[in-house]
């Protein structure tokens, strides 16, 4: 499996970032504002071995290969509501198929529920983006992040309503782009 590009990807994202963001909220009609300061480091083997096991996920070979960090963010929005947070994440290479790796996303703890959790990403090389799927217990998150330039990513979120077993995504709640900026 070739993982220079997705390795260099995450490379690029440590460090501090800020980021502008505007949600829609689409069951609301609502639109909102925000600006996020967060930091990205990368984690050691030890802590790599706790979000396995957190998530009760079978032991890993070349661990130290594997890219994880932590990730600490503090967000404010134009309405002055806060939220702080920090966590833990892996991502685990499974499957390359041409120019798209794909593998299991974990964190030891969710942004939308505070429980491990095992997602699924897919990364294309050649785009240098990093597309995020959490199947949360009332929304499925769809997250990207694409990487501009070693400074400059641009990011998308899309929370679909849990559709049915077996029936596509199609009910959008909530949109949200961003621009982010190393400092």
């Amino acid at each position: 499996m070739n993982t220079s590009t997705f390795l260099e990807f995450f490379n690029c994202c440590v460090g501090s970032w800020k980021t502008e963001r505007t949600y829609h909220y689409l069951a609301y009609s609502e639109v909102e504002r925000s600006r996020t300061e967060f930091t990205v480091e990368p984690l050691t083997t030890e802590i790599k071995n706790k979000v396995l096991s957190d998530n009760q996920y079978d032991a890993v070979d070349n661990l130290a290969e594997i890219p994880g960090f932590n990730l600490g963010f503090y967000t404010i929005s134009e309405k002055g509501e806060e939220v702080s947070q920090n966590l833990n994440l892996l991502f685990v290479p499974k499957t390359e198929n041409n120019l798209i790796l794909e593998g299991d996303y974990l964190r030891d703890r969710a942004y939308e529920e505070a429980r491990p959790i095992i997602s699924h990403f897919q990364f294309n090389s050649q785009t240098r983006e990093l597309l995020m799927t959490t199947n949360y217990t009332r929304t499925v998150s769809v997250d990207s992040i694409t990487l501009v330039n070693p400074d400059l990513r641009i990011r998308r979120i899309i929370n679909y309503q849990q559709p049915s077993a077996g029936e596509p995504l199609k009910d959008v709640v909530l949109v949200g782009f961003g621009v982010e900026q190393k400092v």
